[in-house]
């Protein structure tokens, strides 16, 4: 599936998408944030497009006229997240290349993916979670309309080996339809 935004188009990775996930996914200021640990190398690349972003409701951002990645939007359905959800729930995952940060396109995707999730997929509930000290994160949530559900602290986080204090917030249909 191929959705599209008035700046975007997000569409399914492709194995040719590895140099241009790697020349992101290498900045250090990227994947620990978000939870997962920076790419070694376009090999690596390669083999996280073809066992993650390869997975159904993984998208590739780019800009509209071109076709190289510069981010990744992603939704897990029911127990595909990383926090428990029923069935019907969804949860967001995002990152952008930094050379893209503070222009308004994870807002852009997000918002897109959640239309998405509540008039396509008929999904009930949309999470979305950030780790602590990520303000960037934190504030897509809030420009997107989530709200505040619940913090864990303590949570072993197995992709980066380490223990983290993630913020977890949640959209209802209706919130979403009322915004």
């Amino acid at each position: 599936m191929i959705l599209e935004t008035s700046r975007l188009i997000l569409r399914p990775w492709k194995e040719e998408d590895a140099e241009a996930l790697y020349k992101y996914a290498k900045d250090p200021r990227i994947g620990p944030m978000a939870g997962w640990p920076v790419h070694s190398d376009v090999k690596n690349s390669e083999q996280i497009i073809k066992e993650v972003l390869s997975e159904e409701e993984n998208y590739a951002i780019t800009l509209k006229g071109e076709d190289s990645p510069i981010g990744c939007i992603g939704l897990m359905i029911g127990e595909k997240s990383n926090i428990f959800i029923g069935n019907d729930d969804g949860e967001v995952g995002y990152w952008i290349g930094v050379p893209y940060w503070g222009q308004g396109l994870i807002p852009e995707a997000v918002n897109e993916l959640m239309r998405h999730g509540f008039e396509d997929l008929y999904l009930r509930m949309i999470w979305c979670g950030y780790f602590e000290g990520n303000e960037k994160s934190k504030r897509v949530q809030e420009k997107c309309g989530f709200s505040y559900h619940h913090t864990e602290k303590d949570k072993k986080w197995p992709l980066t080996n380490d223990i983290r204090t993630e913020h977890i917030n949640c959209i209802t249909k209706e919130q979403w339809d009322n915004r």
